[in-house]
């Protein structure tokens, strides 16, 4: 029976270990990163936004500080020719300058350097992203200016999470599904439209310690079932997951929580993969047709990430035993291994 975390009080105890290890569906406790008792250096923390369009593009914008390394991207895809366009602006030991927000309900972001300028602000109704990036070597300029609408009462996924090897690493982790996205990406003189019932973003909030060497699996996809929001967040393989996993359906608001799942996933990434839950209450082929593939490796900080986008395909049940058709859902499923 997986664990859901009882709201209140602080993420870490005195030794700066969970207090209590679980899955919640709103924020349940306070983080800090003062409270925290490990090198801060090995601190982590990001704002991650992805935003996709069933006719056939997504954008994804990040601002993470994780102490000796920060980042600023901003990166489309276009589904339909196969592009990336990759905006990354890396800084140096920012060693909590960025000031990220220690809780997602509030808290504005603004970064600028000079080729850059980032901002992830909360207005009426949502969060604003605005960005611009000067000409790189690869691209032409990029900016955007997108909304994603926010819908205060819905439930959400949170993951508390530590690591069986070092009591003071953990991950305390929101993802906001079933975000109504607006507004438009302008990439090397190409532009991209949101809107109009055929773009849903997903926030990734993330604060933590992590040990050094890690592989996960992590799947989110939004879009309408029966003329209602639907969406998913779905993950295996990080941390330890004793207490809870991060598996979770959503529908008109409300989270319908699953258990463990496994990803079958063929050695060419781009054959389908096959997603099940082990209670068979999410069952889907996942037909894949771009891989945002990542593949750094600078010594003793290396990943190796496949992002892959596709149509995903089959039921999905939710806890009144509701059976939702799922059929040509646009999605991501990613297998990373980080080392850093």
């Amino acid at each position: 029976m997986e664990h859901q975390c009882t709201p209140g009080g602080r993420l870490l105890d005195a030794e700066g270990r969970l207090r209590e290890p679980g899955w919640a569906t709103s924020l349940p406790y306070e983080y800090s990163p003062f409270d925290v008792k490990a090198n801060r250096l090995r601190i982590k923390e990001w704002d991650y936004y992805i935003a996709i369009d069933d006719r056939g593009y997504a954008f994804a914008t990040v601002i993470a500080d994780n102490r000796y390394m920060g980042l600023l991207t901003g990166t489309l895809l276009d589904l339909n020719t196969k592009e990336k366009l990759d905006y990354i602006k890396p800084l140096a030991f920012p060693m909590g300058r960025f000031g990220m927000p220690t809780d997602s309900r509030k808290g504005d972001l603004y970064q600028r350097t000079r080729t850059c300028q980032l901002s992830y602000v909360h207005v009426p109704g949502g969060r604003r992203l605005i960005g611009k990036y000067e000409p790189c070597k690869q691209h032409g300029a990029l900016e955007f200016d997108l909304l994603f609408k926010d819908h205060p009462t819905d439930d959400t996924m949170v993951i508390v999470t530590p690591w069986a090897e070092d009591k003071h690493a953990f991950y305390y982790n929101q993802k906001i599904n079933c975000m109504e996205v607006s507004g438009s990406v302008c990439a090397d003189g190409r532009v991209y439209e949101y809107g109009d019932g055929h773009s849903f973003g997903t926030m990734d909030w993330g604060r933590g310690v992590w040990t050094y060497d890690n592989t996960w699996y992590w799947g989110s996809g939004n879009g309408m079932i029966n003329g209602k929001r639907f969406g998913y967040n779905i993950g295996c393989g990080f941390g330890d997951t004793t207490a809870a996993s991060e598996n979770m359906i959503f529908y008109d608001g409300k989270a319908h929580k699953l258990g463990r799942l496994r990803f079958d996933t063929p050695a060419d990434l781009m054959k389908p993969w096959r997603i099940v839950s082990a209670d068979g209450r999410f069952d889907m082929e996942f037909r894949p047709i771009f891989d945002n593939r990542t593949d750094i490796n600078a010594g003793i900080l290396a990943q190796d990430g496949h992002q892959v986008f596709g149509y995903m395909n089959g039921t999905a049940v939710l806890d009144d035993g509701t059976r939702l058709e799922i059929r040509d859902l646009l999605a991501f499923n990613e297998r990373v291994r980080n080392r850093y």
